[in-house]
């Protein structure tokens, strides 16, 4: 599949599973989110469903999915969830982050491949935090391509010892993510960034990140090397 494919794939919620865009309501980002969801499935009722039992589901999206004519909705799905309920749940899911991240996590692992690079593609940020550490390939290289992914996620992702070289690779070709100082650090200190692209980057350092680097068994010989040069070319004269 080429990456212009997967970007249109990321796009089209009208094909998207139900379990796929439980995730991806799960992850509140992007309110817009609800909207595009609602306009793009009023002609299915089971995800009309979902977006009205949310609690976060906007007051104008819900009052979109009642006034839509001629929609084969369940009668039970027109009664909006009340709003004692809604703060209930909201209220159970901020007192108990970590118990809600494993449930998405657990729902993320069941999709499939191809519904997982949908939401590396589209998911918010929990969803990219996620799926960044996905076994797959594609998916892992698919958070990259998320517009809405930050210079902190993606120092995150230079200082993974799990993360995949060519995930290493694409970041160090993109010229906005290497003006952070915190994503260069991170990627020439990483034993999984090429040698050759960490001694790219070695003069980019501080003279004290340039000491440590020294000392880091962790990485390449040449890392190494490449760093006591740099030490010895700026010792005062």
């Amino acid at each position: 599949m080429q990456e212009d494919d997967r970007l249109l794939v990321g796009l089209d919620f009208s094909l998207a599973s139900p379990d796929m865009i439980e995730v991806l309501l799960d992850d509140i980002g992007d309110p817009s989110v609800f909207a595009e969801i609602a306009r793009a499935n009023t002609h299915r009722p089971e995800i009309l469903n979902l977006l009205l039992e949310h609690p976060e589901t906007p007051d104008e999206v819900r009052d979109f999915i009642r006034g839509t004519m001629n929609l084969p909705v369940p009668a039970q799905v027109q009664v909006p969830v009340p709003v004692k309920e809604k703060e209930v749940k909201k209220e159970r899911a901020e007192k108990d982050p970590e118990a809600r991240k494993e449930s998405l996590t657990t729902k993320i692992q069941r999709l499939n491949i191809s519904a997982r690079i949908q939401l590396a593609l589209r998911g918010g940020r929990e969803i990219r935090g996620i799926l960044a550490r996905d076994s797959n390939k594609e998916v892992m290289l698919s958070v990259l391509e998320n517009g809405k992914i930050t210079d902190s996620e993606i120092e995150l992702i230079t200082k993974s010892r799990s993360v995949l070289e060519e995930a290493l690779r694409r970041i160090s070709k993109n010229r906005e993510w290497m003006k952070n100082y915190s994503i260069v650090h991170g990627l020439v200190n990483n034993p999984k960034t090429p040698p050759g692209i960490a001694v790219t980057h070695i003069t980019d350092l501080r003279t004290k990140d340039l000491i440590m680097l020294e000392k880091n068994k962790g990485v390449a010989e040449v890392v190494r090397s490449g760093a006591k040069r740099v030490l010895n070319v700026r010792k005062p004269r």
